[in-house]
């Protein structure tokens, strides 16, 4: 279980950040600062494994607050701006969110954390799949195929399909690339889940066909079956 801190000034931004820390099971909130200098003196009396820092603050932004304190956790820095992520970078932060940033970013992000207790493991094993209103968890190794349809993709596993309002190119980011490779314009396939391939169709456990658009099928031919 890793401890963390939310330093935000804004109370929605705080809202969503609490949202998304209750949903993950390995993260336990501890507190929240709207300011810097709030922060600074908790964390003079108090171990925490992550902060999540906003950059924009009252009294101090969050770039100075790193600059001056000690005892300083592992950062997540959140903001709306982009000006800063080459000197947050400099700052040897954990990862950089951009705002509106959404829930799989944040596990993405939360994912880079050393955690002192090592109960988390290296690489994500699941992901949480936005539908509507709710945050579904589905394990990676379960994960078929992703199809694009217009303004969301479906996720197909054996046993159920998910529609997300995510973009097919956010799956490309999230989901480790030593399991899954796009081979069509709008297919990203689990390549654990190969049975065979016949000409321009490649077959996955359950039945599914999955077409290879002409310009994935060289470097996927190569690089998955070496021919």
């Amino acid at each position: 279980m890793m401890t963390c801190i939310i330093v935000e000034d804004q109370p929605p931004a705080q809202r969503i950040l609490k949202k998304y820390i209750e949903d993950v099971d390995f993260l336990t909130l501890k507190a929240v600062f709207s300011d810097a200098i709030q922060a600074m003196a908790y964390l003079k009396t108090e171990t925490i494994d992550v902060m999540f820092l906003d950059i924009n603050l009252p009294k101090i932004s969050g770039i100075e607050f790193l600059k001056s304190a000690n005892n300083i956790p592992q950062v997540i820095l959140t903001t709306a701006f982009s000006d800063y992520a080459l000197e947050s970078y400099e700052l040897n932060v954990v990862d950089y969110l951009l705002k509106p940033f959404s829930f799989q970013r944040f596990v993405q992000a939360v994912s880079k954390v050393s955690s002192k207790t090592s109960e988390m493991p290296s690489e994500t094993s699941e992901i949480f799949i936005k539908s509507g209103y709710e945050h579904i968890k589905v394990i990676i190794d379960d994960i078929l195929f992703i199809e694009s349809d217009s303004d969301y993709t479906e996720i197909t596993t054996l046993n159920q399909k998910y529609l997300s309002q995510e973009p097919l190119r956010h799956w490309i980011e999230v989901l480790p690339n030593n399991k899954f490779y796009r081979i069509h314009k709008s297919h990203i396939i689990n390549i654990q889940k190969i049975e065979k391939l016949v000409s321009n169709l490649v077959y996955l456990k359950g039945g599914y066909k999955i077409p290879i658009g002409r310009t994935y099928k060289d470097a996927f031919t190569k690089n998955i079956f070496k021919i």
